[in-house]
């Protein structure tokens, strides 16, 4: 594990060395405590709450918990990271848009902060993913993240820093429409690579009653049903035409995929490499890119994203993160 270091605040002690991060999700936070050299060191789940204040509420217990289960006393903390969904001003800790969480506008990290007396920094919860998964898979060079949930986000890491973009939105691929008579997505076009390999637009396309729907989809798959097969079919592809974009614009070395979906295993890897693979036949130029060969997928249950808010909590500002191999 990499070494992880900041330069200290004035007010901030030598003993103040932990560093914990939250991943907020919309039905519960996974957060992790962080040693000074990188070791997670201790790791929760809680529920998460709805609108402000209970979002407030449920991060300030989560990291009262975390310290207590861990025997970490609170003085020992010296900063906590967010990851959370919606548009996050990185600056101010404002989150706006967490429809997930019943949030529209919330000043996360100054109302934390004054309930715990330490520093909070909040970051999208696609882009800590991202920062998490390089430190943890040792990537070097470029990287994206290829988050595979309920929804399709991306991020992407370069020097071990996180790539924004002009406006915040580098890498996000979920919403560019390769189909355009294919189905209509959330956001109003048509075909986008969500509706193809989203959990959440799968399970809308197949319609039928369970609590895990794209497994039941590829069990039926696998047991011949005609719409199944075509879903199975549209997940591979709509994670083959993600790396594709991810590779073609930023010309990563590498894409990692994370997210819920990542608990199909190898019916996901092994799917979306043949769809890359079967896609290049045709095309030298694509053959050239060995896109099936820079592909790799975070194990289930994988900390990343929590991991990630911690290094993110720990930047203070970000640009005097550095890290140690």
């Amino acid at each position: 594990m990499p070494e992880l270091s900041t330069r200290r605040g004035a007010g901030e002690s030598a003993g103040r060395a932990v560093r914990v991060g939250l991943d907020v999700g919309g039905t519960k936070i996974d957060a992790v405590a962080v040693s000074p050299s990188g070791e997670i060191i201790g790791r929760l789940r809680r529920p998460t709450g709805w609108g402000d204040a209970a979002v407030v509420e449920s991060i300030v217990l989560a990291v009262r918990a975390l310290a207590a289960e861990n025997a970490i006393a609170m003085t020992d903390i010296g900063s906590v990271g967010i990851g959370i969904p919606g548009l996050v001003d990185v600056e101010s800790g404002r989150v706006l848009h967490a429809v997930n969480l019943g949030v529209e506008s919330l000043d996360l990290a100054a109302r934390a902060q004054a309930e715990l007396g330490i520093p909070f920094r909040v970051e999208n919860d696609v882009k800590a993913a991202a920062l998490g998964a390089a430190v943890l898979r040792g990537a070097t060079g470029s990287m994206a993240y290829l988050n595979l949930g309920t929804g399709v986000a991306a991020g992407i890491v370069i020097d071990g820093r996180i790539h924004r973009g002009s406006r915040g939105t580098a890498g996000e691929v979920g919403h560019i429409s390769v189909d355009p008579r294919g189905r209509v997505c959330g956001c109003g076009q048509r075909g986008c690579i969500e509706t193809l390999c989203g959990g959440g637009a799968l399970a809308k396309a197949w319609g039928r009653p369970g609590a895990l729907p794209v497994k039941d989809i590829l069990e039926a798959a696998d047991a011949g049903d005609a719409d199944a097969l075509r879903l199975r079919a549209d997940l591979h592809h709509g994670g083959a035409a993600a790396v594709r974009v991810l590779v073609l614009s930023a010309d990563v070395d590498t894409v990692i995929i994370g997210g819920g979906l990542t608990a199909l295993g190898p019916r996901l890897e092994d799917g979306i490499r043949s769809a890359l693979q079967a896609d290049a036949e045709t095309s030298p130029f694509m053959r050239s890119l060995h896109l099936d060969e820079r592909i790799e997928m975070l194990p289930a249950g994988s900390p990343a994203a929590a991991f990630g808010a911690a290094l993110v909590g720990a930047a203070v500002p970000e640009k005097e993160i550095v890290f140690h191999g």
